[in-house]
């Protein structure tokens, strides 16, 4: 099974610009919107997408400046407030209540859409992010993108191999994946480039607004109390993102959680017990 593509336009700092998405299952069932991280794109929902696509129309937007979606013109713009705006334009042209699955970045944008007033969500799962980042996570990955936005080898790979062999790396934090998951990552993480290489599917301005910024622990927990909807927060074992006390806090507040085994940030949702423990809280 193959999903479908579609687009819509949203309007940002004088300007329409377009989002990608794709689409699983069937039109008029109820609606999963799945919001990926911050270097990554909505084929990393294909798995998940296709598993609930018996029960669920899955909607997987590729966030401004990666995947299919149009580039953004001032590199400033990419930050959570504008990712928000985007996905508000998405959910006007959905039109109907979703539930929202958000992993990493995508779960921040969705902690900020359910703590808004008559904001159309039913039910929230955020994958290893929680209301409260330390530092230490942020300065990681503040100090990833910003070396890999200024590094020539990241700007060429010879071949999407090239590009998953720097995606094991990278992110083997995201749990034991086949062969075959990362193949598919890496087939749908490279952008090919006129002379025949490849390089990642993204803006590397969107590294920008981390540049020359001291990154400190973001405290979310004032938008955490006003959300209403049920929540299923997932956390990797060893991740550095969502600490134990920040999901044990979560947890006293009302959310059902989840501790991925062997996983750090931030699991992939490809495993089929991942995917079980998803559905059955999605239909619960």
């Amino acid at each position: 099974m193959q999903p479908s593509h579609h687009s819509v336009l949203y309007l940002l700092s004088g300007g329409f610009h377009r989002m990608a998405y794709t689409e699983w299952g069937d039109p008029n069932a109820p609606v999963v919107l799945c919001v990926h991280g911050l270097t990554r794109n909505g084929r990393d929902f294909d798995a998940l997408g296709e598993a609930l696509s018996d029960s669920f129309r899955v909607i997987c937007p590729d966030l401004p400046g990666r995947g299919a979606s149009d580039w953004l013109p001032d590199p400033m713009l990419y930050q959570a407030q504008h990712y928000v705006t985007a996905l508000g334009h998405l959910l006007a042209a959905i039109g109907r209540d979703v539930a929202w699955i958000g992993t990493s970045l995508g779960g921040i944008c969705g902690m900020v859409a359910a703590a808004t007033p008559n904001a159309p969500l039913t039910k929230l799962v955020l994958n290893d992010v929680g209301p409260l980042i330390p530092a230490d996570a942020l300065t990681r990955i503040r100090d990833y993108m910003v070396a890999s936005s200024a590094s020539k080898l990241m700007e060429r790979f010879p071949d999407v191999e090239g590009i998953e062999r720097h995606l094991r790396l990278i992110h083997a934090p995201f749990g034991q994946l086949t062969d075959a998951q990362w193949a598919h990552l890496a087939a749908h993480s490279a952008r090919r480039l006129p002379d025949g290489l490849f390089t990642m599917h993204y803006d590397p301005d969107i590294a920008a607004p981390l540049r020359d910024h001291t990154p400190v622990a973001v405290d979310l927990w004032p938008l955490w109390d006003r959300i209403r909807v049920p929540v299923l927060a997932i956390r990797g074992e060893v991740s550095d993102l969502l600490l134990p006390d920040t999901l044990a806090r979560m947890e006293a507040s009302g959310a059902q959680t989840l501790t991925v085994p062997d996983t750090g940030h931030a699991p992939a949702l490809m495993d089929p017990a991942q995917i079980a423990a998803v559905r059955a809280f999605l239909l619960g």
